[in-house]
């Protein structure tokens, strides 16, 4: 039997035999092909090539202790010899649900699925049933995974956003249907005379006012909390729900990014970090509402189930994860990621080069301009800015040996040291100082 060559090519184009475009997510493609992964271990991936690469982007922010950590290695093993998922309960889902409820002033209640598209379907769903109105308000850019009313406007653009005023609902993908889009209302995140406007219009029929406190496509710069305490008193006065996507946020304080307002959301969905590695959601919040999935109700207002829900491999990698990121891990780690943010701004001021840095927590992310942005409008990239930032990614990838997420972000995690660190400010220093005549050129244009 012939041998199977391993390059990241020769992989590539067996899956474009079978995959759709060579990928089962959009995430990982890139020109002129993907690669692939042969080992992982705290904040380093090695791909089938040998190549050894610092892992800056986490899965997307879904590993807050980087890869392959000892003692959730250990816990899941174990319970992998237990069994996998059952059509009965497990103590894993209820230690875990006991512990996020003892770091979480908020939450009284919990439910685990099994993504965080999946936790913001269920929120959405739940605001709807309590409230018994049909409409969502989200802000423009922000993402909330792929629920057909959760992504409406995620990526409009100066073509067909429409007035600031009043921004447009926009279809994602071709084909959703305009009732959809009738039921969602676009407001433009910390904007609050503008925002309480278009909410107004709507009054009488919206459930929940959804937002992200650290929107990563709206640009990764904080809810104010003038703006949060806003809303608040908006959905308290108009019979409505303040819902936080907190499925990237969470990671931001122990309690999540809402333990930074002196007012709290009604529900929360989370995801990503919090399964430790493996697919996980959860939605926590109020009682009174959380009691619309009640099955012991005389009503059942709210059927939901889901086979792997709450599956006891996701349950106990998410607590054995979340136990390790106590009190001190958050802080230590934050404090790494202020350090990383002093570094790069050092490194653009070496550079002289238009570029500011926003963020939040264990986050930060890149934008091609001289100064912050406060709007998605401000931080839309546009062509040329998108082509420069891949340009910056790729040179950091194949030269650098360094991976970030696409829209030019980091999101840190527990095995990173300084040391890493230090090779990502002086990688993003050379990579500046390449595209330093590419960098001017577009400032001078826009």
């Amino acid at each position: 039997m012939k041998a199977i060559s391993k390059t990241n090519e020769a992989v590539y184009e067996r899956a474009c035999n079978v995959l759709t475009g060579g990928v089962s997510r959009n995430t990982i493609f890139r020109k002129p092909h993907p690669y692939y992964v042969a080992t992982a271990k705290g904040s380093y991936i090695t791909d089938i090539e040998g190549v050894e690469r610092i892992d800056f982007a986490n899965n997307m922010a879904s590993l807050i202790h980087g890869h392959s950590h000892p003692a959730i290695t250990e816990a899941v093993t174990d319970q992998l010899k237990k069994g996998t998922a059952f059509t009965l309960g497990t103590e894993a889902e209820v230690k875990f649900a006991e512990h996020m409820i003892a770091r979480s002033g908020t939450f009284e209640r919990m439910r685990f699925v099994n993504s965080g598209t999946e936790a913001v379907m269920t929120m959405l769903k739940t605001s709807r049933v309590y409230t018994k109105k049909p409409k969502i308000a989200k802000a423009e850019g922000a993402y909330h995974g792929t629920y057909d009313y959760a992504e409406v406007s995620q990526t409009s653009n100066p073509e067909n956003w429409g007035s600031i005023d009043k921004p447009n609902s926009n279809r994602v993908v071709d084909g959703t249907p305009q009732g959809v889009l009738d039921d969602v209302i676009i407001y433009p995140f910390n904007d609050i005379e503008r925002t309480l406007n278009i909410l107004n219009e709507y009054a009488d029929e919206i459930a929940c006012v959804l937002i992200d406190p650290v929107p990563h496509r709206v640009g990764l710069f904080p809810a104010t909390e003038e703006f949060i305490r806003a809303i608040y008193n908006w959905t308290r006065a108009n019979d409505a729900l303040m819902v936080f996507d907190e499925v990237v946020t969470y990671r931001v304080n122990y309690g999540g990014k809402q333990d930074s307002f002196s007012v709290k959301p009604d529900l929360t969905a989370m995801g990503k970090m919090i399964g430790g590695g493996f697919p996980i959601g959860a939605l926590a919040g109020r009682a009174d509402i959380m009691e619309v999935l009640d099955p012991r109700g005389r009503i059942l207002r709210h059927p939901h189930s889901g086979t792997f829900s709450a599956n006891p491999v996701s349950t106990t990698a998410g607590r054995v994860a979340m136990e390790l990121f106590d009190q001190e891990a958050v802080l230590k780690l934050n404090a790494l990621t202020n350090t990383a943010i002093h570094q790069i701004e050092e490194a653009i001021k070496i550079a002289d080069v238009p570029i500011s840095i926003v963020g939040a927590g264990s986050m930060f992310r890149l934008h091609l301009q001289k100064n912050k942005p406060k709007s998605y409008r401000e931080a839309y990239q546009t062509k040329e800015k998108k082509g420069l930032i891949n340009e910056l990614l790729d040179y950091m990838f194949l030269k650098e040996n360094i991976i970030m997420i696409n829209t030019g972000a980091c999101m840190f995690a527990t095995s990173l040291t300084q040391k890493e660190v230090d090779r990502l400010s002086e990688g993003l220093l050379n990579g500046f100082k390449l595209l330093k005549p590419k960098l001017h050129r577009l400032v001078g244009v826009y």
